[in-house]
């Protein structure tokens, strides 16, 4: 079950507080059941109004195990250019003319 939002409190709180004075003093009861009715109707409001807020889109939750990987574009081509001890190291072909400079 998602969680409320700010805005679905505040407006269903207001709308409990404000109904119920109102209530009160329209109907200028004093006896418990007639303040038990003016809260009951109350919250009744303020749940209902909470409960019709339109909710915020669904943020994606990112995977909970295995490695994060962005793609962006075309992948990456890569180049094996031999490193000073003759091993083949792999480079990005953006860096392959800074690391043939090198030499």
């Amino acid at each position: 079950m998602p969680r409320p939002t700010a805005a679905q409190l505040v407006y269903g709180s207001a709308t409990v507080v404000c109904t119920t004075l109102a209530l009160l003093l329209l109907s200028g009861t004093e006896s418990g059941i007639g303040v038990a009715i003016a809260a009951t109707t109350g919250l009744a409001l303020g749940l209902l109004v909470a409960v019709r807020l339109p909710q915020p889109a669904p943020q994606p939750r990112p995977a909970a195990h295995g490695p994060r990987t962005v793609s962006v574009g075309a992948p990456t081509r890569t180049h094996h250019l031999p490193d000073a001890f003759g091993a083949q190291e792999r480079v990005p072909a953006a860096r392959q003319d800074e690391h043939s400079l090198r030499r």
